[in-house]
């Protein structure tokens, strides 16, 4: 049963590398003229809370009901990222997000960081967790719990949770509020759509040779299934330490097929294997 599941991951491993084909890449593609329109609901708003109370009181009931668990939408199984857009590289139709002058230097060293092999990640490297939202982009098996007063968005390694909090609270208060790795998350049921608000959120790296994102950052979600194996998420995110206005990306997770059922959610971290430590070494790359 060991072999199977190796044999079942290393097949998820080729899927995955297969998402990133520009074949594979063209059927998960928004049209440009639907990223532009995306894109301009963010901009049109000054801050996240803006958009989502725009959001929120458009939906049924100004989104303050809680659908009964039967109303709910089915994600569940097992699922992997599909694609999708990039936090900061151009998209449909060739529109590139607006960055601010320290995360455009940031990025130029990144790029020049990669030819010369330098990749040690202060957080990955170390087996620290992806936070948020970097988490939109990793590669591991997924999961998606859904309740009509709480829904878990997790994925396989280091035991990652998104608690996306639907029973009516609002964000802890100001004074109580303090940098989290996937931030405090609120949201609401819009029929089938789950809208999320998520802030607090850590000052990180947003991948390997990336630029840092700050502490000032939030966004907003919408989930929704789009097709019985695609469940889509538009996010757009707002913070002023990298872009000088919102930047929207789509996301996508498709479900794994597991007729049979031999593939389950493993916790699993990086520190459990003593052959896997990770060392930077005086060039700044890694051994």
């Amino acid at each position: 049963m060991a072999m199977t599941r190796f044999i079942r991951l290393a097949l998820l491993g080729l899927l995955t590398v297969a998402a990133a084909t520009p074949a594979f890449a063209q059927a998960n593609r928004q049209t440009p003229d639907e990223f532009k329109r995306m894109l301009a609901m963010g901009v049109k708003y000054r801050t996240a809370s803006e958009l989502y109370a725009a959001l929120k009181m458009a939906a049924p009931g100004g989104g303050r009901q809680m659908p009964a668990f039967a109303q709910l939408p089915d994600w569940s199984g097992l699922w992997q990222a599909g694609g999708g857009g990039n936090f900061f590289a151009a998209g449909p139709g060739g529109v590139a997000p607006k960055l601010t002058a320290a995360a455009s230097a940031a990025l130029k060293q990144g790029e020049a960081n990669e030819k010369s092999g330098i990749e040690y990640d202060e957080n990955l490297s170390q087996c620290g967790h992806p936070g948020y939202p970097r988490w939109l982009v990793i590669p591991f098996l997924r999961e998606f719990i859904v309740r009509p007063e709480e829904t878990w968005l997790t994925s396989e390694s280091g035991n990652n949770v998104r608690r996306i909090y639907t029973d009516g609270r609002d964000h802890p208060p100001v004074d109580e509020r303090y940098p989290l790795y996937y931030g405090d998350s609120i949201g609401f049921w819009d029929g089938q759509k789950l809208v999320i608000h998520t802030n607090q959120l850590m000052e990180r790296s947003m991948g390997r040779n990336q630029p840092t994102q700050s502490d000032r950052m939030e966004t907003i979600e919408i989930w929704q299934k789009i097709s019985p194996t695609t469940v889509k998420a538009d996010v757009w995110i707002y913070d002023p330490g990298l872009y000088t206005e919102p930047w929207y990306v789509e996301r996508r997770y498709n479900q794994v097929p597991n007729a049979d059922k031999s593939l389950r959610i493993r916790y699993w971290n990086c520190n459990e294997n003593p052959n896997n430590d990770v060392l930077k070494t005086p060039d700044g790359s890694t051994k």
